[in-house]
């Protein structure tokens, strides 16, 4: 019997390629969809030619891109907030544990499986059909995230615009505000919260998530200048987000650095400081630092919603995503850290200019950056310039963030529409409606209510849903791909794997095996005993149920369609219920021939053609859990 191998790039695994009348088209006597490409006919045309996807003009732009969109609002606003609330430096303890035990592992499985499939969120999953509904899961919740994101985005314009008045419009120095900070005023609210409560969101006007009331167009201009700056960045795809990430990247750097230094000079920033490090040991017992810890890798690093993987799928086959892996992760949560200088030393003096306890001044999310903060750079010397030079870096940050959650959307679409990458007018029109569809979206955000809807999302798109979608991940390809096959296609990539890179393979396969879905299980064990004990909140409106249940049908259908299209998988399948699970978890032939286009690509070959009637048979390695270790020795 004629036999032929095509080797997958860099290993020692072959395609076999022989006649046989033993598979089950010829067993059963019917072909289903998914086999068709298991078993490829003679008469079956060869598939038409698409433009080759684009790759990062260096490894520089894939890092940077990387870092910018881990490096977000969570790490200014979100990070040093939750450290001093779970117990000021004893929170790293748990958070460097969720760090090494879920967010590495997860973070190296999304850009290996990108890299390896050179494919987007949906169409990666040819490694295992039934799974398919993760990638479209990825893509709701990244729809989700990519609405109320450029809102935070169209607040940070409308404070930028804002800052160049002098005196600035929240401080006390300015005219309408000294009826508020006079010695007699009876005002329960600083000048930076009216601001914000009245004249930025309208909030005050509003009675609840049932009142949204009229869109505020002054924020409508700000979010469609967002929407704009977002479209001219993403126009020519990674080409052209890959040169931004120069400037949005290295910017917020130079911004906290300056702050830190200024924050150093000024007095009371030490008592700041010490706030946010001071340790509490007693809050080690309590499981709500653990998942404090836990969503804070997950927000922080952007893991699960389809950005990390779309943004390795543009890079090159024998990319070392080991080395990016401990680059990226580290250096997010070392910004974290970093900047949690920044935002207390300032605080510091604000609590020491007001006589009160930096806790009174400290906050979360957009009461931080939006109020307390704010309030702080007006108190300071030069208070335009250091108000500038924040806004500036919060929006650089947002962009950076909301580029990554566009790049999976865009990524799954053209993958599944592959023509429109070589029709730069179909592709700019795809484009534009995109983001405009997300701009009439987001209105209903700008409301004098949006706040309240804003939090509604916030709050569920990134919770249970965003915590299933990664365990099914972790789980499918750790038992349905295969742990040992995943580490040996992560040797492949590498080549000349270092023994270093070795030795944490088997430290991540365990991970993966073990501990993450382990973690994963307990804090989505724990996310559903909150959500059952406590009330959905902003400042003192308490969200009435119908919402809370809206929230928990927007995180349940992004999970949902992870069974959805398992029963999609298995029944085009054909044969008996086992047979067409075993089926459905089979990678697809185009698994492997993608890769063989990869590296053509980079030799500027053409892929190897298998003429008919051959069919073909991957080897027993790629469905089953081999000694990778020994695979890589062959």
């Amino acid at each position: 019997m004629q036999r032929e191998e095509a080797k997958a790039p860099g290993n020692g695994v072959s395609v076999n390629i022989a006649p046989t009348s033993e598979s089950p088209a010829h067993q059963n006597g019917t072909v289903s969809q998914s086999q068709a490409e298991h078993q490829p006919s003679s008469s079956t045309p060869a598939p038409a030619a698409h433009p080759p996807r684009e790759q990062w003009g260096g490894k520089y732009e894939f890092l940077l891109s990387c870092i910018g969109y881990c490096v977000g609002l969570g790490n200014v606003w979100r990070f040093p907030y939750l450290c001093y609330r779970n117990g000021g430096g004893v929170f790293l303890i748990p958070y460097f544990i969720m760090l090494f035990f879920t967010g590495m592992p997860l973070f190296l499985m999304e850009l290996s499986l990108g890299q390896y499939g050179a494919a987007g969120p949906i169409m990666v999953w040819k490694c295992c059909p039934l799974l398919k509904g993760i990638g479209i899961g990825m893509l709701c919740v990244s729809t989700l995230v990519c609405l109320y994101y450029n809102v935070i985005i169209a607040w940070t314009f409308y404070y930028l615009g804002s800052s160049f008045q002098s005196p600035l419009p929240w401080s006390c120095d300015a005219l309408h505000n000294v009826a508020l900070c006079g010695n007699n005023s009876n005002s329960t609210q600083s000048a930076s919260e009216v601001f914000w409560n009245v004249k930025v969101l309208g909030v005050v006007n509003s009675k609840g998530l049932h009142d949204p009331g009229p869109v505020r167009w002054p924020l409508a201009l700000c979010l469609l200048a967002a929407w704009v700056v977002i479209f001219l960045c993403m126009l020519k795809g990674i080409r052209s987000s890959g040169k931004v990430v120069y400037v949005t990247a290295t910017f917020p750097y130079f911004v906290l650095v300056v702050l830190i230094i200024r924050g150093a000079t000024l007095e009371g920033s030490l008592n700041g400081v010490a706030f946010y490090l001071t340790p509490n040991w007693a809050h080690l017992a309590n499981a709500q630092v653990w998942n404090d810890a836990a969503s804070q890798i997950f927000y922080s690093l952007g893991i699960g919603v389809g950005g990390l993987l779309s943004m390795a799928s543009y890079n090159k086959f024998d990319n070392n995503v080991i080395r990016d892996t401990l680059i990226i992760t580290v250096g997010n949560c070392a910004t974290s850290f970093f900047a949690g200088f920044a935002i207390f030393s300032i605080l510091g003096h604000m609590a020491w200019r007001k006589g009160v306890p930096v806790g009174e001044v400290a906050d979360t999310g957009p009461g931080l950056a939006f109020v307390a903060y704010p309030e702080a750079l007006a108190l300071l010397p030069g208070s335009v310039f250091w108000s500038i030079l924040f806004f500036l870096m919060l929006f650089m940050m947002g962009v950076d963030t909301l580029f990554g959650n566009m790049e999976g959307i865009c990524t799954a679409v053209l993958d599944e529409f592959p023509q429109l990458r070589s029709n730069l007018k179909h592709k700019t029109l795809f484009l534009a409606l995109l983001c405009f569809a997300f701009y009439l979206m987001g209105l209903l955000l700008i409301t004098d209510g949006g706040i309240y809807w804003f939090t509604l999302i916030d709050s569920f798109s990134t919770s249970f849903g965003l915590i299933i979608i990664t365990l099914f991940m972790c789980i499918g390809i750790s038992f349905f791909y295969g742990v040992n096959q995943f580490c040996q296609d992560i040797v492949d990539m590498i080549c000349e794997c270092p023994p270093w890179c070795t030795k944490l393979l088997v430290y991540f396969k365990v991970c993966w095996v073990v501990f993450t879905p382990f973690l994963l299980t307990f804090i989505l064990t724990y996310i559903f005993i909150e959500m059952y004990r406590t009330s959905l909140r902003y400042g003192s409106y308490v969200f009435p149920t119908w919402g809370k249940a809206l929230g928990v049908c927007m995180g349940a259908f992004c999970c949902l369609q992870i069974l959805i299209w398992a029963i999609v998988a298995v029944s085009k399948e054909s044969g008996s219920l086992k047979d067409r699970f075993k089926k459905s978890i089979r990678p697809l032939n185009s698994w492997r021939v993608n890769n063989l286009n990869a590296a053509a690509q980079d030799q500027h070959m053409e892929p190897e053609t298998v003429e008919g009637p051959h069919t073909i048979n991957l080897a027993e390695a790629d469905f089953t859990a081999m000694n990778w270790e020994a695979m890589s020795e062959a």
